[in-house]
């Protein structure tokens, strides 16, 4: 059930802060392309017609988040950052998740601001980060700013992976996004990995003993 955005928003306004930050990331679970995060400011928490069906970017019909998008681009102070392929492998998913909202909101954090809150969806909160924050277990179907920085971040990086399939067409990317469904596990198998590629994912479809050919 898509919940409205004015419950959203009414959320946000709980928190007593003269900035308010939601994060989130988008590309977590994938075995390929980088992960994505964004982070939203809105400067108006009252109710917007225009999102009325503001929510979790999971429960919304492609074209309905795609639409979302560019409003939030317009309506909201934002930033959208991608932790490639390359830092993943050498620091882990999680801590490039967090790294990649770590970016994020500090690009929006006005540098005079005196009082500022961070709420980050999940339960981690983000390391090394000097200001305010909170973890929103579900953030993203409670908070309005969380549910926008998902929309952000899944579309960037839904855009991102067509933009990949061209390069890498075998893969069907723009289908799969890069997640590991039966397509692309053949694909793997039939012509190896690329530089997109998260090898660490892979292991357990693989033979750990067979040499992967990279193209």
């Amino acid at each position: 059930m898509i919940k409205l955005s004015n419950d959203l928003f009414k959320f946000d306004k709980t928190f007593v802060t003269d900035y308010l930050i939601g994060t989130d990331e988008a590309g977590r679970g994938p075995a390929a392309g980088g992960v994505f995060a964004a982070a939203v400011h809105f400067k108006n928490l009252n109710f917007e017609n225009e999102l009325a069906l503001l929510n979790d970017s999971k429960q919304l019909t492609p074209k309905k988040t795609e639409e979302l998008y560019d409003i939030i681009l317009k309506e909201t102070d934002n930033s959208i950052v991608c932790v490639e392929v390359e830092d993943i492998e050498k620091y882990n998913i999680l801590n490039c998740s967090l790294k990649a909202m770590k970016l994020a909101c500090t690009n929006i954090l006005p540098k005079d601001i005196k009082d500022s809150l961070t709420i980050v969806d999940g339960n981690k909160l983000i390391k090394e980060y000097e200001f305010s924050q909170q973890f929103i277990v579900k953030g993203d179907s409670k908070s309005a700013s969380i549910a926008a920085a998902s929309i952000l971040a899944k579309v960037a990086r839904d855009r991102y992976m067509q933009k990949l399939d061209e390069e890498f067409p075998q893969y069907n990317w723009r289908k799969n996004n890069g997640y590991l469904t039966k397509e692309h596990i053949e694909a793997i198998k039939k012509y190896g990995i690329t530089k997109y590629h998260r090898k660490s994912f892979l292991k357990n479809i693989l033979n750990p003993t067979k040499q992967l050919k990279l193209i």
